[in-house]
């Protein structure tokens, strides 16, 4: 449609006229890509404020640590006194009947041993009945107000107080291991999609100079001054270029949905923090080591059961004790003076069906379990300290040692176009160079993200994956890529 215009204006008014109206549509297309609403642009300490915001497990596991909090709060005063109030409202009914001949035997007897005189009166009185019914109904209410106050229960109650305070414990350590996986793999997924990035561009690159040299094949088969043989290895090269394009497009796409749905993102986003390489060496490997022998959630949580074992221990051990209570009640809606009871019980079990010498024993094997975890988890984190620890220093020296090849690609890049153009140098040569030349490219950003990756897994085994950041800050070996995720 536009060239039309152009060509309608160009017949009827003239190349002049047809020169101002292109200058005022491509003004105004100008105009309308400057208004253009840009992409944001987000670093990685901004994804990772955001996926802390709205991970879903950070949140279960910040619920489970308020849950044991407020558990604990809930036992603060186990063992203090508790105060009950009791009523009751109730109807009766009670029927009786009484056989009253032994009694009215007894009586007869008896008034048969009085003297004559008074046989006379008593002979008078009424005979009593042989039996006799009663009926009694009612309705009745009462209530009584009790106390009771345990003196001394052997520990138990510290005991269980102290087992809620190691299951705390452990709910935060698991909160913070929790923290610490989800940044590992927002580093894995944001660092990652920028390699990936990375890598489509270089092959798209290498493929679009392949394209050119392939066309200029062509071209040289037809004027005679390239052989069958050489056209068929151009076009094969072509072929092997073209597929591996399409595979670095399509792991490009990949890696960007995942850090798209992992930050849940609405719209198109672009990445801002490039991949880095700190040229000069870590810190010594003692410095992680005491970091991790101190941070490491894993060894807290080691450190949590143990807590949990002691405090089931000493839960045994005190059900061993005397238990003393006291307890009181008193009426509080009888009329007159009220009735009232105060005492102490105690109670000691000499013995009963549990065998509580087993249990005792069981309890101190969980507490020897957690001291021997606790050991092997110390050695297996050192270990891994170290792994990660020489990983990011192999991944620094092999970064700087790869600047010596992408030179020599590039020089060797050079030379064969030199030579295509003076005629030493075949067009498969110069295929070549361009594959080596992304090779090497690709090769390098992947040493990059090795770097970044293993850094990243270095200070989660220390806990301390907040310091990212900071090394990020001072390495001075930056990737830039332009990569724009866009979610699915």
């Amino acid at each position: 449609m536009f060239a039309q215009l152009l060509l309608c204006l160009r017949r009827f008014a003239g190349d002049t006229v047809c020169a101002v109206v292109c200058g005022l549509i491509s003004g105004a297309a100008l105009a309308q890509e400057g208004g253009a609403v840009q992409t944001p642009s987000v670093s990685f300490p901004q994804a990772w404020e955001q996926l802390q915001t709205q991970s879903h497990g950070l949140a279960a596991s910040a619920k489970a640590v308020e849950g044991t909090r407020l558990r604990r709060e809930g036992m603060q005063g186990l063992g203090g006194p508790s105060v009950a109030i009791t009523g009751m409202a109730y109807r009766y009914k009670a029927h009786v009947d009484m056989d009253l001949d032994p009694a009215r035997h007894s009586l007869d007897g008896v008034l048969g041993q009085l003297p004559p005189v008074l046989g006379g009166v008593t002979g008078q009185l009424p005979q009593l009945p042989s039996h006799y019914s009663l009926q009694r109904s009612d309705s009745r209410a009462s209530a009584s107000l009790s106390l009771l106050w345990p003196l001394y229960l052997g520990g138990a109650a510290e005991a269980v107080r102290g087992g809620l305070d190691a299951q705390t414990d452990e709910a935060l350590a698991d909160a913070r291991g929790d923290a610490l996986a989800l940044h590992r793999l927002l580093v894995e997924r944001y660092f990652g999609a920028q390699l990936a990035q990375r890598a489509a561009q270089l092959r798209q690159q290498a493929l679009d100079a392949v394209r050119q040299h392939d066309a200029a094949a062509q071209k040289m088969l037809q004027a005679g001054v390239l052989s069958e043989v050489e056209r068929l290895q151009a076009r094969a090269a072509l072929a092997d270029v073209q597929q591996q394009a399409s595979q670095a497009r399509d792991l490009a796409q990949l890696a960007a949905t995942a850090l798209a749905r992992t930050l849940q993102a609405a719209g198109p986003f672009a990445i801002s923090s490039p991949l880095f390489v700190g040229s000069q060496p870590l810190p010594p490997l003692q410095h992680f080591l005491g970091l991790a022998q101190q941070h490491h959630p894993g060894l807290a949580k080691v450190r949590a059961k143990r807590g949990q074992a002691g405090a089931l221990h000493d839960t045994q051990e005190a059900l061993r004790k005397p238990q003393v209570l006291g307890f009181g009640m008193r009426e509080v809606n009888t009329q007159g003076k009220p009735s009232w009871v105060v005492g102490v019980a105690a109670r000691w079990t000499l013995w009963d069906s549990i065998d509580r010498d087993r249990l005792a024993a069981a309890s101190q094997r969980s507490m020897e379990q957690a001291e021997l975890t606790e050991q092997q988890a110390r050695s297996d984190i050192a270990l891994l300290v170290e792994k990660n620890w020489l990983a990011v220093e192999h991944a620094r020296q092999l970064y700087l040692s790869q600047q010596a090849q992408q030179e020599l690609a590039q020089a060797l890049l050079r030379l064969r176009q030199a030579g295509l153009r003076e005629g030493t140098a075949t067009t498969l040569e110069l295929m070549d160079a361009e594959l080596n030349l992304a090779k090497v490219g690709t090769e390098r950003a992947q040493t990059a993200n090795q770097y970044v990756q293993s850094l990243a897994e270095l200070l989660q085994a220390c806990g301390q994956s907040e310091d990212f950041v900071r090394y990020q800050a001072q390495a001075d070996i930056l990737i830039p890529t332009d990569t724009t995720i866009t979610p699915p």
